[in-house]
């Protein structure tokens, strides 16, 4: 721990006794812990904070502490701090951004270190106010474990080892009592739960289910899966996606074993079950051994009522996922009580609750320290009235759709929750056969507009699920917490504190803070993101930059489906037409006709498996005479197939000093034609007998998928090409293995595979 030795600032006072206080919090950079943060800096003059910063990359503790700054949080003090230094006798104003970082420099040290691996505690200690946990209502249960409940285990045993008695304010959730019905009084829960054994089982429970994902039976599923999704691409990119869903069976496995858990011992979810078991540690490690501890338990904590400003959130909270869903029309109902009481709270309460016992001479103990800091029970807010008042604002405000016309929000009925999951499991299969559909037409531009709006309802559904599933507990409770011990302390305060750090929650109108600060808040965080996305997707739909003149640059080209508008079947039966008596055509025809069946299953498996069945179809001919053939008019309908905008784009590449290459699974033969536009042309090779008649069988595998890709590097690394201001050129989700390789990779009127990766890795789409 360091401290600076600057002189120390001075921001303005608000009735603190703190007398010199430091201060150890951990969880800083979170929602609560910067505006914790800023309150202790500006409302108090003496107390030294010493924050719990884990570094993260090349970042270190310090630098990410000092990123605040760049907050709002931070930032709109800053204005602040320039406006009041300003004189009346109309002196120039100071630097508020200066004057922030001289607070910062002088008052704030950084402690290096993570909870999962706390760091000594070797400075003096006064009060230690942990607020750090892992926000996530599902995550994997090891890692909820090693968080909230081995994270809080950490501290308490390393401020046991610094043999210090500071007072801790271990801040918790009013949800730590789990399902039940009737008034939540605060105090001690008396949970008949063992945290060690909850804790040495839930970190267990990975090694349990990593042994299951390595089971014979559920590889082969991954690989099947794998190998349906990303086949084409080629047997690395198999195994990685076999492993990345195995992996991710194992996450999703471990979520429903926490949900699971917390269910069957009377919690909602992990999130809440942990917390439970996190006041069990603190009670046990720290209040036991007769240290002083006060608990703080608020309930959903959404943006501030006044400070450090009216409507200040860092992000979407709680209750915000869903109300924007709502917002975009994608809620037309949802399954939760109408008088259910939502409790609902400001920050600033919650940071004041907090300020209040960290700075004042507070003197409850035992079952009197459990604040709960929430509404229901002072300031009850019905869910049917939040309803009401988020309507209102959004038909006064609506959102706009992607088109610019306003959204219109439903009308909420509240019918049984059965009809409702009834209603969503049915547009939940619609989107499912409308997607399955979909994979099995051809690729238009018409498919892949129907394939991306499938992706979306599919992804967007998916994700209210899971609100749904995590969030309709919050909105079916029959609970209301008691905030007795909350309402006596704030008896016990002084005015002076309680002129700038009240948390009065009966003064509140509920209807004016959503609809004046809370609801404008939010919509203005979902137009920031939506802005940002529109202007992501106009940079992928805006036309190709000029290209930069470049030596060392390639410009790779596939031949099927992306310079030429014909496939390798179409030229085979151009070969046909050209070379067979036209009496032969119908019998041609019908066979190739009935081996198309089979062409698209051998493509959907791998690409090069396609080459070599179309491929054998040659066997019999003389290269001479193909070679013949090309040269005349059969050559000439192959190039009158380029595509006009792939001769512009070659043009293009040749004109910056671009070295242009075409590769094709195509016979070589047959890429004569337009072997003249490129510096190089790599094709595919049949295997002649001694009178240089083909047998059918390739010379060397062709190159595709993962080949192809493994090809580029090594021709780039012999030519001195820069890859990374390399550009590429291909239609099929087999080119995507090559295309990833480039600087600037493009999809030509892809297939559906392709198409869905570009729109994943924003690359350009082509449509030519």
């Amino acid at each position: 721990m360091t401290h600076s030795t600057s002189p120390a600032a001075q921001p303005a006072a608000g009735g603190s006794t703190s007398g010199d206080r430091r201060i150890l919090l951990t969880g800083v950079t979170g929602f609560l812990g910067q505006a914790v943060l800023r309150s202790l800096l500006e409302t108090t003059q003496d107390v030294h904070v010493t924050a719990v910063v884990r570094p993260k990359g090349s970042l270190t503790g310090r630098r990410r502490l000092e990123q605040l700054l760049r907050k709002p949080v931070f930032s709109s003090w800053a204005e602040l701090l320039e406006a009041e230094s300003a004189g009346a006798d109309g002196q120039a104003a100071l630097d508020g951004k200066a004057r922030l970082k001289e607070i910062f420099d002088t008052r704030v040290s950084v402690l290096e270190g993570d909870l999962t691996d706390m760091p000594a505690i070797t400075d003096p200690v006064d009060v230690v106010i942990h607020s750090a946990s892992s926000v996530s209502f599902d995550p994997p249960i090891d890692e909820a474990f090693r968080t909230n409940v081995g994270g809080a285990r950490n501290l308490y045993e390393a401020l046991l080892a610094s043999g210090q008695d500071p007072h801790v304010i271990h801040v918790s959730t009013a949800y730590v009592g789990g399902i039940s019905k009737g008034l939540r009084q605060e105090g001690s829960l008396q949970a008949d739960v063992d945290w060690r054994a909850e804790y040495e089982a839930a970190l267990a429970a990975r090694a349990r289910v990593e042994a299951e994902s390595r089971k014979p039976e559920t590889l082969r599923s991954q690989i099947r899966a794998a190998k349906l999704k990303v086949g084409r691409m080629g047997p690395k990119t198999v195994a990685s996606a076999s492993e990345g869903a195995r992996r991710e069976w194992v996450d999703q496995r471990l979520i429903d074993f926490g949900r699971t858990r917390a269910q069957s011992v009377g919690w909602t979810d992990i999130y809440t079950f942990t917390k439970a078991m996190a006041e069990q540690v603190a009670e046990e490690l720290w209040a036991a051994n007769g240290h002083r501890v006060s608990f703080v338990r608020p309930s959903i904590i959404e943006s501030a009522m006044t400070k450090p400003f009216p409507g200040w959130i860092d992000g979407y909270k709680v209750a915000d996922p869903l109300i924007m869903a709502y917002a975009r029309g994608a809620l037309p109902e949802f399954p939760g009580l109408a008088d259910s009481i939502l409790d609902v709270i400001p920050v600033d309460h919650v940071v004041n609750v907090i300020v209040a016992l960290a700075t004042q001479e507070v003197s409850r103990r035992g079952d009197d320290a459990y604040y709960q800091v929430v509404s229901g029970a002072s300031n009850p807010l019905p869910f049917h009235e939040m309803v009401t008042a988020v309507r209102e604002y959004f038909v006064q405000h609506p959102l706009e759709d992607d088109k610019g016309r306003p959204i219109h929000v439903p009308e909420w009925s509240f019918p049984a929750v059965e009809l409702v999951e009834q209603r969503f499991r049915a547009k939940e299969l619609s989107a499912k056969l409308g997607s399955a559909a979909v994979a099995y037409l051809p690729a238009t531009k018409r498919t892949r507009e129907w394939t991306s709006g499938l992706h979306k309802a599919t992804s967007g559904m998916t994700m209210l699920r899971k609100y749904i599933e995590l969030y309709r507990h919050y909105t079916k409770t029959e609970m209301v917490f008691d905030d007795a011990n909350t309402r006596a302390l704030r008896e016990e305060l002084p005015a002076e504190f309680l002129a700038t750090h009240d948390f009065d929650i009966t003064g509140i109108v509920w209807r004016d803070y959503f609809q004046k600060q809370h609801l404008p808040a939010v919509t203005d965080l979902t137009r920031a993101y939506s802005r940002a996305k529109s202007a992501q997707k106009r940079r992928a739909a805006r036309p190709a930059p000029e290209l930069k003149h470049s030596e060392n640059s390639l410009a790779v080209f596939d031949l099927d489906g992306t310079v030429l508008a014909t496939n390798i079947v179409q030229q085979y039966f151009a070969v046909v037409r050209a070379t067979k008596p036209r009496r032969t055509w119908p019998a041609e025809i019908g066979g190739l006709l009935a081996a198309v069946p089979g062409y698209l299953r051998a493509d959907q498996r791998d690409r090069s498996e396609l080459i070599r069945l179309v491929n054998r179809r040659y066997k019999g001919y003389r290269s001479a005479d193909l070679r013949a053939l090309m040269q005349g008019e059969a050559g000439r309908r192959i190039r009158a197939t380029i595509r006009p905008e792939a001769l512009e784009t070659i043009e293009r590449h040749r004109a910056a000093g671009h070295r242009t290459v075409l590769v094709s699974g195509a016979l070589d033969v047959l890429v004569e034609p337009v072997a003249d536009l490129f510096d190089e042309v790599i094709a595919t090779h049949m295997d002649e007998d001694a009178s240089g008649v083909m047998t059918g069988y390739l010379a060397t595998p062709p190159l595709v998928d993962e080949a192809r890709a493994n090809w580029l590097r090594k021709y780039a690394a012999q030519h001195g090409a820069d890859l990374s201001t390399s550009y590429g050129y291909g239609d099929s989700h087999a080119d995507a293995a090559w295309l990833e390789l480039v600087g600037t990779p493009a999809a030509v009127s892809p297939d559906l595979g392709l198409y869905a990766v570009a729109k994943k890795k924003r690359w350009q789409i082509l449509e030519w």
